[in-house]
């Protein structure tokens, strides 16, 4: 995996929206956004048919999770494209990463995408821990903690005080 890439690609996606707003970057990009009702403990999925881009999107999520689900999805877009346009409707594993790169990739795709790096050093610079930062981004602690380990990866000089929760998105309920 190339955290330098990763990072580059989000960023780039930001810049060139002037957001970080999952929904805008989905809009920009083309992706169709498609809510559904009937998912049960599904939050989201990517799919690439026919040149169409999609992500379905479970409509009972609130707005910050539907932000890191879509954000995550972008990560499948720009990152998987090709395995979804293989097998069609594609499920991935929606924040499982045990022994997944696909899913540790589009989860770091998504804290980069909607974690701004100079935000995070400015909390640490102040003191503040982990959940503190999550809190003051609105952000899942487990997303902090992967946008903390990839700017490691990436030469910042920060420390991460454990690991996140590699099931973290499997365990949210709507």
């Amino acid at each position: 995996m190339d955290s330098y890439k990763i990072y580059r690609q989000a960023n780039e996606l930001v810049h060139r929206c002037k957001s970080r707003n999952a929904h805008d970057i989905a809009d920009m990009l083309g992706i169709k956004i498609i809510y559904r009702h009937d998912f049960k403990n599904l939050l989201g999925m990517y799919t690439y048919l026919w040149k169409h881009r999609m992500i379905f999107l479970n409509d009972r999520l609130d707005d910050d999770l539907e932000q890191m689900v879509i954000a995550h999805e972008i990560g499948h877009d720009q990152r998987h494209r090709e395995l979804a346009a293989k097998s069609g409707l594609q499920e991935f594993s929606l924040f499982r990463m045990n022994n997944s790169i696909i899913e540790y990739e589009a989860n770091a795709f998504a804290a980069h995408l909607l974690l701004d790096s100079d935000e995070v050093c400015s909390y640490a610079k102040q003191n503040y821990d982990v959940v503190q930062t999550s809190a003051a981004m609105n952000s899942d602690v487990n997303l902090m903690l992967i946008k903390l380990r990839e700017m490691i990866n990436l030469g910042y000089d920060l420390s991460v005080p454990f690991e996140h929760d590699s099931r973290f998105f499997k365990e949210i309920r709507k």
